[in-house]
């Protein structure tokens, strides 16, 4: 990937955590020095010293975004700036964290790093989650990017889920469970994890199946080419579900619909830290 010019650092930090704002604030100060433009939140900009921005003015104004939080303030970042390539520098402020992986202590190190353009990015796919809906004789089409998982899990009733799935244009297998977990390499280490899926090497071209409390014991999780497209449909009318993708956006799913999730047109882009995986797993996962 071709390293453009930074002259611009967007700071996104995570609410009500006042560590995250001391730290941007240092951050903002130090990027200032530099004669590059720090930009921030508009609630929190006058308070570190940086430019005002909407959410949506990200992508296009910040060469470079620097994420202040845990995994779930990243991912939605990540998910705004994937069309872009923009890279992201994940910091993480003390949770598990599997994609902040540089500390507080290393922030300021690891920025300049990236300043002088001594870094590696990873490119992490994506999933395009569309869910083609009909209700009363229309039709309409939700659109949405997952960088760690689309979940569908059963409705407010608790009622198991019959799951009808087609891989590659190939029926692959009907679930009863409580729901399926579609994840990428990245998101093989979050939810899919809990439902016994395999740990993925973040950059394979791969995604996970992990059904989550199947009834049928036999059924387990599987991992296919990133190159597949898979549909899924609930197949008993009674038994509505719910989609998550990434765990902060949601649609309701009815027997009638059909959910197609295909690897996204576009990458995420992280900084890579000086932590490689292995030792990040072990760390994260308290191996040995």
């Amino acid at each position: 990937m071709e390293k453009r010019p930074i002259k611009s650092i967007g700071l996104v930090v995570k609410r009500n955590q006042p560590q995250a704002l001391l730290l941007a604030e240092k951050l903002a100060r130090h990027i200032r020095s530099k004669h590059i433009v720090a930009l921030a939140a508009a609630e929190i900009a006058p308070r570190i010293g940086a430019e005002p921005i909407t959410r949506e003015e990200l992508p296009d104004r910040a060469d470079l975004v620097v994420v202040l939080g845990g995994d779930g303030t990243l991912l939605g970042v990540a998910r705004l700036t994937a069309s872009r390539g923009t890279p992201i520098l994940g910091v993480n402020l003390g949770g598990l964290g599997f994609l902040t992986e540089v500390t507080v202590e290393e922030a300021l190190p690891a920025l300049d790093r990236v300043l002088k353009g001594d870094y590696e990015v990873d490119r992490r796919i994506t999933l395009e989650v569309i869910v083609q809906q009909t209700t009363r004789d229309l039709r309409r089409m939700e659109r949405f990017v997952a960088v760690n998982d689309a979940v569908l899990n059963r409705g407010p009733l608790g009622r198991m889920l019959q799951l009808e799935v087609v891989a590659n244009g190939e029926p692959f297998c009907t679930y009863r469970a409580d729901g399926l977990i579609i994840a990428t390499p990245t998101g093989s280490t979050a939810y899919a994890l809990s439902a016994g899926g395999p740990i993925v090497f973040p950059t394979l071209n791969a995604v996970v199946l992990a059904p989550i409390c199947p009834h049928t014991l036999s059924n387990r999780p599987v991992v296919l080419p990133d190159s597949f497209e898979i549909e899924i449909r609930v197949r008993v009318s009674d038994h509505d579900a719910t989609l998550t993708v990434d765990g902060q956006e949601s649609s309701m799913v009815g027997a009638e619909d059909a959910i197609r999730v295909k690897r996204g047109s576009h990458g995420v882009s992280l900084v890579r830290s000086s932590h490689g995986y292995f030792e990040v797993w072990r760390n994260k996962l308290r191996w040995g």
